[in-house]
């Protein structure tokens, strides 16, 4: 499952802008996901929190903005939805030779909230050490 890397990287790249901004704790993540970034939003909302334990963002809400997949032919110049499976044959010409994908690829960090000051204590057992 590559949603737990896409989390881990996520919290990595977030947990270090809280740290030099001087946040004790992130409260929330907003990430935007195309439509054809092949990331299954259910899946990386669960990874992301397994990915927050014993970090600033634990306990952090992620929302995730889907984009939807669009294309333009250079040919005659129509855009369309790409969709899901992505249809990449030009509805108004016909030709799949000259056509751009505009968006639905994107797997972006749009916003992070987060409050000042240290770090919150995590009441957690330590581990024991073995004798």
């Amino acid at each position: 499952m590559h949603e737990m890397s896409i989390a881990m990287a996520v919290v990595g790249q977030v947990e270090e802008a809280a740290r030099a901004g001087g946040a004790g704790a992130v409260s929330a993540v907003r990430l935007q996901v195309g439509e054809l970034a092949g990331v299954v939003p259910d899946a990386l909302a669960f990874c992301f929190e397994l990915a927050c334990a014993g970090t600033v963002l634990e306990g952090a809400a992620l929302t995730t903005e889907s984009v939807p997949a669009r294309a333009r032919c250079g040919t005659c110049t129509a855009e369309w939805p790409v969709g899901m499976p992505p249809e990449l044959c030009c509805p108004g010409c016909g030709r799949a030779t000259d056509v751009t994908l505009l968006s639905g690829r994107e797997l972006q960090i749009l916003s992070v909230r987060w409050e000042d000051g240290p770090a919150p204590a995590h009441p957690r057992e330590p581990i024991p050490e073995e004798a």
